[in-house]
């Protein structure tokens, strides 16, 4: 009977490659969170009890507004998808675009100064490739569009469970209507256009992740 050896390489590849490809996300984040630039986002209004769901922040954003988009320029982009719209299928990748944002004209004003809540970022434009050779004042954001919805990979984290109740006790404090309320969200975006959240603003209170 004859047995074959099994070459090690065609085990230990494999392996590897699975290896980097769960380093490759959290490494990606590092190194944007470190060499990445930082921007403020508007959330959209949230119901407080909508906002904390198990040990997670779930957030969307005025740039997730697909009507906001279509509105700027090379927003047209968004209304003519390049797949069916009539059979979409539910694994489609989705069309990614870049939306160009910069700071609020009066972030500099001295009653954004004398403010301890940071002025959000203003969308400028909207771009189907990575724009380059932008103004020192302005970054590009990588977004998804798929299905009729927006998404820039910054809609949930996870928070622990103490900073968790931290958090809905300032929300209870800042809203005692129960009305829905807008936060700021602090991201860091690197030069591809990725971004990882860094903190969430409640009323005057910051929240680092």
């Amino acid at each position: 009977m004859t047995t074959h050896n099994v070459p090690g390489w065609r085990f230990w590849l494999p392996l590897a490659a699975q290896v980097a490809l769960i380093l490759a996300v959290p490494a990606q984040a590092v190194y944007t969170q470190f060499a990445g630039r930082t921007a403020i986002l508007q959330t959209v209004p949230v119901d407080p009890y909508d906002l904390l769901r198990g040990y997670y922040v779930t957030l969307s954003y005025d740039i997730s507004r697909l009507e906001t988009l279509q509105n700027l320029p090379g927003g047209e982009i968004l209304a003519t998808p390049n797949w069916s719209a009539q059979t979409p299928s539910l694994f489609e990748s989705g069309l990614p675009f870049y939306i160009v944002l910069q700071p609020a004209p009066d972030s500099d004003s001295q009653s954004a100064a004398t403010s301890s809540l940071p002025q959000p970022w203003q969308p400028v434009r909207i771009s189907g490739d990575r724009p380059t050779n932008l103004p020192s004042n302005q970054i590009a954001l990588q977004g998804n569009y798929r299905r009729g919805s927006i998404s820039y990979g910054l809609e949930a984290y996870y928070i622990p469970e103490d900073q968790r109740i931290e958090i809905n006790e300032r929300i209870n404090q800042s809203g005692q209507s129960g009305e829905a309320q807008a936060f700021v969200v602090e991201v860091k975006v690197d030069a591809q256009g990725q971004a990882v959240p860094i903190s969430l603003w409640v009323g005057d209170q910051n929240y680092k992740f």
